[in-house]
């Protein structure tokens, strides 16, 4: 394969030893990002809505940022949802605090579990650098 790097920052290499897949991988010019959720330090994701997404875009900025790339980078992004319809305004909020114009392409996506208990959104980026 031309060009693979995998990007494991500090801080989840044990989410890499204990779950076996890479936080992000690099092919070129390309970041695939894999989905994060946010989690606290006590391994949970938080009740409050706004810390929990917050969470989630500091996480996929220290995937980034190991990887060499920005929120600028970001050419694709996909989120995942429980109960998109109650809190996407507030989603958008946060995400535009870390997702500034040109907008990357989003699709967003309802769905019924994620991998931790208590988190309602993963968001799983593709960025160019």
């Amino acid at each position: 394969m031309a060009n693979f790097k995998t990007v494991v920052p500090e801080a989840m290499k044990t989410n890499y030893d204990v779950f076996h897949f890479a936080p992000a991988t690099v092919i070129d010019n390309r970041v695939y990002a894999s989905g994060q959720i946010g989690i606290g330090r006590d391994g949970k994701s938080p009740e409050n809505l706004d810390e929990q997404f917050t969470l989630a875009f500091e996480s996929v900025g220290l995937v980034l940022k190991e990887a060499g790339a920005t929120f600028d980078d970001i050419v694709e992004m996909t989120t995942f949802h429980i109960g998109l319809g109650s809190h996407i305004q507030e989603f958008i909020g946060v995400k535009d605090r870390y997702v500034k114009e040109p907008y990357p392409a989003w699709t967003a996506v309802g769905t019924t579990e994620l991998a931790i208990p208590g988190a309602v959104v993963e968001i799983k980026v593709i960025a160019h650098i």
